[in-house]
């Protein structure tokens, strides 16, 4: 492994969007403004650390005029025909799948992950326009009679109204249309906070929504280092309706918190400490092809990557070998840079908190076999790391990790794999990999996941219900349950329509 990588060359073709010296700002009611205090802050890339652009640092005031605009286009959105909501929802799919590599090489340069991979997740994050598009003219309701004959019960769907969306760094594109594109087919208009990390993807699809269409107001958007002022402003006004967030589940309680007051209708996708297990039975090859994918997509940096390796101890060793001789093929370098398969972590502090991570877990008894250091020189990069013999009662193994590290332990039967499983206070997502059909759905069943991948490493798609249990969330983005989440449900029943219940006669 290399001790040092120099600083790469601005990345081709995306000098408009991310140029150094570029100046973004917020997009309030179909309009760009800079932030009512003047204030900006700067957004670099993580492979080398230089100065992409300056953003308008939003505050309290400009949150309240970005759901202000929300408000005022409310009314005219909700009152949109579903099939015209659709249209804009597919015209923004086929631009945004136009513009992959636009949008592939701006999610590079901000948030640091290879080229390969930001184009899936422009692909991912396309999927939930196309599918939000087709569920936005399927907004469910029914119309039947009481069971006791005297009225008909109608069943609606409304918007709920104003919403406020908070989205991570990790996936600044997927997380954004997994949220907006829901909303938007509900007929609610969003205020949207990207992470103060990766804003410059979310302005560009922002740009996009108004190119295709969406009238001013629906979609606004604001930058911000300082989250905490812009949420508490808008989580304490009567007006808005709704809070998604994804996130940390300590950042998530905190939110909580704030709309209780209000009884503020929420959605939270949270952190994760996802299980691997392997069987005895398992194909080991394609389980290793599986790890591979789940550990190491987006340099795990993604609250679905798999944490705990939970091996059968009679395949522990062959499962590790191919483990270690897969890690060792891995490229690190800048997400632009040909053969790149893992690229930088986000910031400074995320790689002190994996190398703090990994130390105390050698002291505590864990054998490193690949990896194991952060690496020297600009940009913010940690080795491909794989850590053997980890106790079940390592730091390591209770923490999200959100790096490139392979944890392995190993496990005696299958009530012995539950265990280790489920001894944690996260419940997002789960990987097993068995030939037994039987045990497969036994541990589906068994496993305290929202999520749980059979044999296979990739699990989030736009048509499935995404998000957790314990305290990895609640609520579910995509599928049709995430339509669910923005629409409120009315009842309504409608009397004098069919006569009075039958009377009983007697002879």
């Amino acid at each position: 492994m290399a001790d040092s990588l120099v600083e790469g060359s601005p990345i081709p073709g995306t000098q408009v969007l991310v140029a150094d010296g570029g100046c973004h700002t917020l997009l309030i009611g179909g309009r760009s403004c800079d932030a009512a205090d003047g204030t900006r802050f700067n957004v670099e890339d993580p492979a080398t650390e230089r100065v992409l652009a300056t953003v308008a640092n939003a505050g309290a005031v400009d949150a309240s005029l970005a759901l202000d605009a929300a408000v005022d286009a409310g009314a005219q959105w909700a009152a949109t025909p579903s099939r015209a909501r659709s249209e804009l929802l597919r015209r923004a799919f086929d631009l945004l799948v136009l513009r992959t590599d636009d949008f592939a090489r701006s999610i590079t340069a901000e948030m640091g992950k290879p080229l390969v991979d930001a184009r899936a997740e422009v692909g991912y994050a396309a999927d939930f326009l196309r599918w939000f598009a087709e569920e936005a003219v399927r907004i469910p309701g029914r119309f039947t009679p009481a069971p006791d004959g005297t009225t008909q019960i109608v069943v609606t769907g409304r918007p709920v109204g104003p919403c406020y969306l908070v989205t991570p760094w990790n996936f600044p594109l997927a997380m954004a249309t997994r949220k907006l594109a829901p909303a938007l087919a509900a007929g609610c208009t969003v205020v949207l906070k990207p992470a103060e990390l990766t804003p410059l993807t979310s302005l560009l699809f922002a740009e996009l929504l108004v190119e295709v269409g969406l009238p001013p107001g629906v979609v606004n958007v604001v930058t911000t280092t300082r989250p905490a002022e812009v949420s508490a402003a808008l989580l304490a006004d009567p007006r808005l309706r709704k809070l998604s967030f994804t996130g940390s589940t300590a950042v998530g309680r905190t939110l909580l918190a704030q709309a209780a007051p209000r009884v503020l209708r929420t959605s939270m996708e949270l952190g994760g400490n996802a299980p691997f297990i392997v069987f005895d039975d398992a194909d080991l090859d394609a389980a290793v092809v599986g790890a591979m994918q789940a550990k190491f997509r987006n340099g795990g940096q993604a609250c679905t990557a798999a944490n705990r390796f939970l091996v059968q101890a009679d395949v522990a060793e062959p499962f590790t070998d191919r483990i270690v001789q897969r890690v060792a093929t891995l490229r690190l370098g800048p997400g632009d840079a040909a053969g790149t398969d893992v690229g930088p972590l986000v910031d400074a502090r995320a790689v002190r908190k994996i190398d703090e991570l990994v130390r105390r877990a050698v002291a505590q008894g864990a054998r490193v076999l690949a990896g194991g250091r952060p690496v020297a020189g600009r940009g913010h990069f940690f080795e491909p790391t794989v850590l053997a013999d980890v106790g079940p009662d390592a730091d390591i193994l209770a923490e999200e990790i959100f790096g490139p590290v392979v944890v392995l332990t190993s496990f005696v039967d299958e009530r012995h794999a539950v265990e280790l499983a489920n001894a944690t206070e996260y419940g997002l997502a789960s990987y097993v990999y068995t030939r037994d059909v039987s045990r497969a759905h036994r541990m589906i069943d068994a496993l305290d996941a929202g999520m749980t991948g059979i044999n296979t490493g990739l699990i989030s798609n736009a048509a499935a219900p995404f998000g957790g249990v314990k305290q990895s969330g609640t609520g579910r983005e995509g599928g049709t349950e995430g339509l669910q989440e923005y629409l409120a449900t009315r009842y309504a029943a409608f009397g004098g329509q069919t006569g009075t219940a039958a009377t009983p006669t007697t002879t």
